[in-house]
């Protein structure tokens, strides 16, 4: 009897509809009030910065999940593109290593956005509920992801509907809401464009608008499950993205309109701060308290079905390094009768789960590109160039134009990302100190690199094989 193999299953829509639920989740709703606070009346330039990198970065996505339409996404392309030997065994172990805790990460973040609007249904006093609201939101994820890849594909379209509803009906709302203009260039003309583009509040934006985009290159996590992907991973990924841009520039130009920036800031420095819940004001100055309720139940299911999308695509990554040999043997399993990597899809929730009990959102976000940055999406950018040389493009799919300017334009832009994470304020056992998410990076990288050298060790293998 054969083993079980993952199958090729979901289409364009089924892709799309993953990728953009992946993409909007809770993210928007509670970066929004912190890219006002940061940007004033330029809140939505950050929102169009993170749309352009998104774009560029999109075009590196596109041009190697066409190529290697394969599960693990970056861990395949990075293995690839340094050399399945040496360097790049290295390089996807790092990409996996990280893997295990930033995934995690993003889980939690979604699911204490989710327990934050909750306070708003149900108003939470204690300590401890938001985070018993978070945790069992991880445990339901890992329930309902436990089956088919061809029953999730139909969840998934199912979630996206919800998705789009509720974003059309505040964007409604705003639209037909006579008030006063929002512009999207910059107060003081084009002349300040360039300032503000390299400026500090710029950069502390970028960090929360970048993190609302992520997820256009989901449908690279799942290579392996996509019908015809030379076609259907770059159509996927410029539809989600070029999608998801304009409803939330569409959702910040109507939130704008109702809920002036000047207003958000001021809620931001008084004690009663009520931004964490500004769509739920928002729908309530439009329509009444009811439907502000009703538009909050609404954000949770986005929020859930983002955090549906998120476990499923990470949890293919430590399956495809298992089923390589990079990587501990027991995330190789699929299940024997729903084919499914669900010793992957457990440790990932389950960490999860610890994450949402631990940290606070603002620090998870910061956390989460931090680690990303480095590894995966300036060592793809590189792992591309190399790809080309070596390999030439005569065979492939789908080819980025104007090459190489995409590619070192989002090096560039990733590096001031990574530059301008500001540090979180912690103070533990009464000691109050700054944590630099750049340095926990490069600590998560040597530790990796520790763990890679261990295990190569044990194999016996680069760079420690025989003669």
């Amino acid at each position: 009897m054969s083993a079980p193999t993952l199958q090729r299953r979901l289409g364009l829509v089924q892709a799309t509809a993953l990728n953009m639920i992946d993409m909007v989740g809770v993210g928007p709703f509670v970066t929004l009030p912190l890219v006002m606070g940061f940007m004033g009346p330029n809140f939505l330039l950050a929102w169009l910065v993170g749309a352009a990198l998104a774009s560029v970065d999109g075009l590196i996505w596109s041009e190697l999940g066409a190529a290697y339409p394969e599960a693990g996404g970056s861990y395949r392309f990075l293995k690839l593109a340094y050399g399945e030997q040496k360097w790049g065994r290295y390089m996807s172990f790092l990409y996996v290593w990280q893997t295990l805790i930033q995934s995690p990460l993003v889980l939690a973040s979604g699911a204490i956005g989710f327990a934050q609007y909750f306070g708003y249904l149900v108003p939470m006093t204690q300590w401890w509920q938001p985070k018993a609201v978070a945790g069992t939101v991880v445990l339901l994820l890992i329930v309902l992801l436990y089956r088919r890849i061809e029953d999730i594909g139909k969840l998934g379209v199912a979630l996206w509907v919800g998705v789009l509803s509720l974003m059309g009906w505040l964007i409604f709302g705003g639209l037909t809401h006579p008030n006063h203009h929002v512009d999207i260039f910059p107060a003081g003309g084009l002349p300040a464009l360039p300032g503000l583009l390299i400026s500090v509040a710029m950069g502390q934006a970028a960090v929360k608008t970048i993190y609302s985009y992520l997820g256009y290159y989901n449908v690279c996590h799942l290579g392996a499950e996509i019908k015809s992907p030379e076609k259907v991973i770059p159509r996927s990924i410029f539809l989600s993205i070029l999608g998801i841009a304009a409803l939330y520039l569409l959702l910040n130009w109507s939130v704008g309109t109702v809920i002036p920036w000047q207003e958000v800031q001021g809620w931001q420095a008084s004690t009663g701060d009520k931004s964490q819940f500004i769509v739920s004001v928002f729908v309530e100055r439009l329509y009444g308290p009811t439907a502000a309720l009703v538009a909050t139940g609404m954000v949770l299911l986005v929020a859930f079905a983002s955090l549906f999308a998120v476990l499923l695509g990470y949890s293919r990554i430590p399956y495809a390094a298992a089923a390589d040999g990079e990587f501990l043997p027991v995330f190789g399993k699929l299940h024997p009768t729903k084919h499914f990597p669900y010793i992957s899809l457990l440790l990932l929730g389950g960490v999860g789960f610890v994450f949402s009990l631990l940290f606070r959102l603002g620090e998870v976000i910061s956390a989460i590109l931090a680690m990303r940055i480095l590894v995966q999406f300036v060592g793809q950018a590189v792992g591309l160039m190399l790809l080309r040389r070596r390999r030439g493009t005569a065979a492939l799919p789908f080819k980025m134009p104007l090459y190489p300017l995409p590619v070192i334009l989002a090096i560039i832009v990733w590096l001031f990302v990574f530059v301008g994470i500001a540090p979180a304020e912690v103070t533990w056992g009464g000691v109050h100190f700054r944590l630099y998410f750049q340095v926990a990076a490069l600590g998560m990288m040597a530790l990796g690199t520790v763990a890679f050298l261990l295990w190569s060790r044990s194999l016996k293998r680069w760079p420690f094989q025989h003669s």
